[in-house]
């Protein structure tokens, strides 16, 4: 097989949670493990640092990794799911696993498949143990696919666990209360092991103590430690400056990630590196200032809060659960701009409704939707937008949609995507 035949059996083979919903979804770890006891457990041969959350556990993922190549560290990264490219998921030192070895390993992996029947997502995590553990990378950042318990990638013993923060979403999986989705999350904290913890809430803050408390894991809580004393935008970069408890001095950051929901995920990276630092990871302060500087550079981070077009400015945003919305409904509201045009795609088992009602009504709206069986149809989006006092077309594709809010659109306009990250990855650029 080739490269693209191989990708077309991994595809159609394995079933896919981001297609196809909760048929592919595994509640279990068996299949991991018999697929790494396969390999020889790669998993063991190399460090990691472990990442989950509902939100923000991407953007994470990519800044540890651009500061730990920044610090001269050969740094793998696993990260789902991808927006072009299957070979997005698994990169070290910013560049891609090779068509080569995305063919080898299939092929080597074939009868497991045949056995086991894992999902994709099974399989992915297996392939970039092995890829990181046979080019022996210094350090790989694992982010989680959807929980943590019971994820694909909770098979190994990182350096540090990252918790960035507990919403709702994926609640037919997680649970339906913040309690319950954050004690699925904590099931990445290990004996003795430090976990950080991006931010919490009265319900979430004892769950995560609790578990540390039984597990004797050393628990820091990032929003404690350290704030965000001061921010503002220059150049589309998102500047930071961010104050120590028991330190007069502020540092300054500047970021490319500009989106204002980063302001919380960089404290959760600048803790998870101090944590770093005092397990003898040699990251400096400049260090973190490069990685966060060149974020986007480094390791190709796309959809988060991206422009991708001047006069009118058009955003991408992969924000897709009402978390992530509302936090990108602030940033909205700081951006400067005339009229509104949102450009709108939801899978069909999120909650749709909730999402919907905190949308602001005085936007003109294009509901489409993705190309995956997991899309709600763009007819009806629109029903549920209209019951709530959106207004707007409806359009069978992101890019049918994207030709109608430019048409219609006067040049200081803020046209903005979001809603489902496959809608991102369908994007035709000119």
């Amino acid at each position: 097989m080739d490269y693209q035949q191989t990708t077309e059996y991994l595809f159609s083979r394995l079933p896919m949670f981001s297609r196809i919903g909760a048929a592919a979804y595994k509640a279990d770890l068996t299949n991991t493990i018999e697929l790494c006891n396969a390999l020889d457990n790669p998993q063991q041969k190399f460090k990691t640092v472990h990442v989950a959350g509902t939100n923000g556990k991407g953007s994470v993922s990519h800044m540890l990794a651009a500061i730990l190549q920044t610090a001269g560290y050969k740094t793998g990264l696993y990260t789902s799911p991808h927006l072009k490219d299957f070979r997005e998921r698994i990169k070290i030192d910013g560049k891609m696993v090779s068509e080569e070895f995305v063919i080898d390993f299939t092929n080597k992996i074939k009868p497991q498949i045949e056995k086991l029947e894992p999902s994709f997502f099974e399989i992915t995590v297996a392939m970039a143990f092995e890829y990181f553990a046979q080019e022996k990378v210094d350090i790989a950042i694992i982010e989680t696919g959807m929980g943590g318990r019971l994820d694909s990638t909770n098979i190994i013993t990182p350096e540090v666990s990252v918790i960035t923060n507990i919403g709702y979403d994926h609640m037919q999986f997680l649970g339906d209360t913040l309690e319950k989705i954050a004690a699925e999350k904590a099931g990445i904290i290990k004996p003795r092991i430090p976990v950080v913890i991006g931010e919490v809430t009265n319900k979430t803050k004892p769950v995560f103590e609790m578990t540390a408390f039984e597990k004797a894991s050393p628990i820091s809580i990032a929003s404690k430690n350290r704030m965000i004393s001061d921010f503002h935008w220059e150049n589309n970069e998102l500047v930071v400056e961010v104050s120590e408890e028991n330190n007069a001095d502020h540092k300054k950051y500047h970021l490319d990630l500009p989106g204002i929901y980063q302001l919380k995920n960089v404290l959760t990276v600048i803790e998870c590196c101090k944590q770093l630092k005092r397990k003898g990871w040699n990251i400096q302060e400049e260090h973190i200032r490069e990685g966060l500087h060149n974020t986007k550079k480094i390791t190709g981070l796309h959809g988060r809060w991206e422009s991708i077009r001047n006069s009118p400015t058009v955003i991408v945003d992969v924000a897709h659960n009402a978390d992530g919305i509302n936090k990108m409904i602030s940033q909205i509201e700081l951006t400067k701009h005339k009229n509104l045009h949102l450009i709108f795609g939801m899978v069909a088992d999120k909650d749709v409704e909730q999402i919907v009602e905190q949308l602001p009504t005085y936007a003109l709206y294009y509901f489409t939707k993705a190309q995956i069986p997991r899309a709600m149809s763009e007819i009806k989006l629109k029903e549920l937008g209209n019951q709530s006092g959106l207004r707007g077309n409806s359009f069978p594709n992101v890019n049918l949609a994207l030709e109608a809010a430019l048409v219609k659109a006067d040049s200081d306009d803020l046209i903005i995507i979001f809603g489902s990250i496959f809608l991102a990855s369908e994007i035709n650029i000119q």
